[in-house]
């Protein structure tokens, strides 16, 4: 497709430390939601793409898996995730923590920014925990970590300045023609959103009781015959039999309120009725086994 002259088209990834509100971010740019919120480490795995159709641009926004130090092989390749998606954007914006301060991690993040192509822009995130001043000193600190295009402070849970943000994002894409068709959001597969939510609502329930050794992959996505439902059977994977029955709970009672608020969320998401089967599976150790890691589709 030709593009209309003056039109901008690219790519920008989305980089920081874990939970400093990255998903968050993308979800207010897309106006609803395309990564699932965690206060856990390493909610996001998979660089998930996110398609904002802006007047005269569109840019495709990748969310990225929290760079840090790895303990285990899935750590390591997460991070390898984040170091390939540096070479493949037009522009990285960095988010910051404000409510946490700038930390040693923000700084090692700075490092590996430094002498890259694309152009820096840096989100200093929730500035509705802050004071005024707090933002000025901390934006500051920011900008001293290294050479940004710009410092832009804001709350992408509130969406103040979140629109800033996007415009800066917009003048540094190229231009182009549009990747993706207008009204498209993302371009994963529906069975990866459907497992996305089914996660999201294992590590909200479970809170500090499993940690984020747990993932869901759909065996199973389709309709029979004669049936006006959607048939989806999940597995959801964890590693030790200790985390097995805390997902099941009591009687099955959390296998059920997991199932019970994904259900509701994927109906709403693909507009249709579902009859959502979950499986809780044991995978011992497989967040230091590259193959397993491989073979789950991380």
């Amino acid at each position: 497709m030709m593009a209309d002259e003056g039109f901008r088209s690219g790519f920008a990834g989305i980089i920081g430390r874990p939970n400093v509100g990255k998903s968050t971010l993308l979800n207010a740019f897309a106006r609803r939601k395309v990564a699932i919120i965690s206060d856990k480490p390493q909610t996001t795995r998979n660089r998930i793409r996110c398609v904002v159709d802006l007047e005269d641009a569109q840019i495709v926004f990748i969310d990225t898996p929290g760079l840090h130090k790895p303990r285990d092989a899935l750590g390591e390749r997460l991070n390898r995730k984040v170091r390939e998606t540096l070479n493949d954007v037009d522009a990285v914006i960095f988010v910051l923590d404000g409510a946490r301060g700038i930390g040693k991690g923000d700084a090692f993040i700075a490092q590996e920014l430094k002498g890259i192509k694309p152009s820096v822009l840096v989100a200093l995130n929730k500035i509705d925990l802050l004071r005024a001043e707090e933002v000025e000193g901390l934006a500051e600190e920011a900008g001293a970590l290294g050479d940004f295009t710009s410092v832009i402070p804001v709350s992408a849970r509130t969406g103040e300045n979140t629109h800033a943000l996007l415009e800066r994002t917009r003048e540094l894409m190229p231009y182009g023609p549009r990747y993706y068709p207008e009204g498209v959001v993302t371009d994963q597969p529906a069975s990866f959103v459907v497992a996305e939510l089914i996660r999201e609502k294992a590590l909200q329930l479970t809170r500090e009781e499993v940690p984020h050794s747990v993932t869901v992959v759909v065996e199973e996505m389709g309709k029979e015959e004669g049936r006006d439902v959607l048939d989806i059977r999940a597995d959801i994977y964890v590693e030790r039999d200790s985390q097995k029955g805390i997902i099941i709970g009591r009687g099955g009672r959390m296998l059920r309120e997991i199932g019970s608020r994904a259900r509701r969320e994927i109906e709403a998401l693909l507009g249709e009725r579902v009859f959502l089967d979950l499986h809780v599976k044991v995978e011992k150790d497989w967040t230091k086994r590259p193959g397993v890691i491989s073979r789950l589709g991380l």
